[in-house]
């Protein structure tokens, strides 16, 4: 069974940074694709950034500059740094891991800019 752990939400100003995190646990292949999801209030989830485990990487395009997805495949863990948030980058946080065509989700982390 497979399990993800996110951390790293919270309050920040806009023009602030975060740091999410989120590790995975279990019985996982080598070769699989971690990523970030958002939703916001009354919106549906979108893609943020995935990462591959050979390092390739895709950002949505209101995040390109702003946002730097990273892995560590021995840790099986991903992190998304935001720096410059927004408040339209307020929501739900999620990571995502995709391996072997099955999907899993954790369970979420707030991140809301604020002044």
């Amino acid at each position: 069974q497979v399990h993800l752990v996110e951390s790293g939400g919270g309050l920040v100003q806009p023009g602030g940074s975060l740091r999410l995190s989120c590790a995975a646990s279990g019985s996982i292949s080598s070769i699989n694709v971690m990523g970030w999801y958002r939703q916001a209030p009354g919106k549906q989830r979108e893609l943020v950034a995935v990462i591959s485990s050979g390092g390739s990487t895709n950002y949505a395009d209101s995040v390109k500059g702003r946002f730097t997805i990273s892995r560590e495949n021995a840790k099986n863990t991903v992190y998304l740094q935001m720096n410059s948030l927004k408040p339209e980058d307020t929501a739900v946080y999620y990571c995502k891991l995709n391996v072997l065509r099955l999907s899993y989700w954790g369970q979420g982390t707030q991140v809301t800019v604020s002044s």
